[in-house]
């Protein structure tokens, strides 16, 4: 038996997320029925470095599974591209020790989230980037986003109440925001994030750039830890998985 690490990128919009779900279509799913055809109806297990949430995107999502069947990493790569559907697509497949594991060796994440700002809704731009029309200062969500680095902070205030995880203390090592034309771009590089955190870190951050909020205001929001406390969870369309190292 032989573990395979391998690398995916997908458009999350016409996904109910990346975890298998009861009557949904799912990127775990989508792999898993590929796999299991390989290997002629033997189920196979897929494990990710995490889930994704329903539209939302991956350029670098990792995942792993065992495999009895000894296929060259190049043409694992060409099979399963061939019978995968065309919103998934496998970047590279690499053997590994039976030791790795996509969720738990992890030691950090990249997300990036995109908004475009033109005052018109642009229809092609509607599933990859969420749609802000009105104006930011983007200096001002530069300072606000300072106080969520280093630490480590506790996140309680930026994730979801309806996760099930204690430990909400993560360090977040990079956040830049980049203005190209109209479209913004947030970037987040940490130790890990919890359910809903970045999208919420993104609403808070949209409220001080239109001056809802001010900078100076988040380290108190942290120090509260309650959700409400905390801006709006933006679309899940304007997320991306970016990369996951280890």
């Amino acid at each position: 038996m032989q573990r395979y690490k391998v690398i995916i990128t997908y458009d999350g919009s016409e996904f109910s997320g990346y975890q298998v779900q009861p009557n949904k279509r799912t990127v775990q799913r989508e792999v898993e029925a590929v796999l299991a055809k390989m290997h002629k109806g033997s189920p196979i297990k897929v494990i990710g470095s995490g889930r994704t949430d329903s539209g939302v995107h991956a350029m670098g999502q990792v995942i792993h599974f065992d495999s009895p069947l000894m296929i060259p990493d190049d043409k694992w790569v060409i099979a399963l591209n061939t019978m995968l559907p065309e919103d998934i697509t496998v970047l590279q497949v690499q053997k590994v020790s039976a030791s790795f594991h996509a969720r738990f060796d992890a030691v950090g994440k990249e997300y990036r989230y995109v908004l475009y700002l033109s005052t018109l809704r642009d229809p092609f731009q509607r599933k990859y980037a969420c749609h802000h029309p009105y104006k930011l200062n983007i200096e001002a969500m530069r300072e606000a986003s300072s106080y969520f680095l280093g630490g480590p902070h506790d996140f309680t205030s930026f994730c979801s109440a309806k996760t099930d995880v204690v430990d909400k203390i993560r360090t977040i090592e990079t956040m830049d925001i980049t203005l190209e034309g109209e479209k913004l771009t947030i970037r987040f590089i940490g130790s890990g994030f919890l359910y809903n955190m970045v999208r919420i870190l993104v609403g808070t951050l949209l409220e001080v750039g239109s001056g809802d909020r001010d900078p100076d205001s988040i380290p108190a929001i942290l120090e509260k830890k309650d959700r409400s406390c905390a801006g709006r969870t933006v679309p899940g369309q304007g997320l991306y998985l970016w990369r996951v190292f280890y």
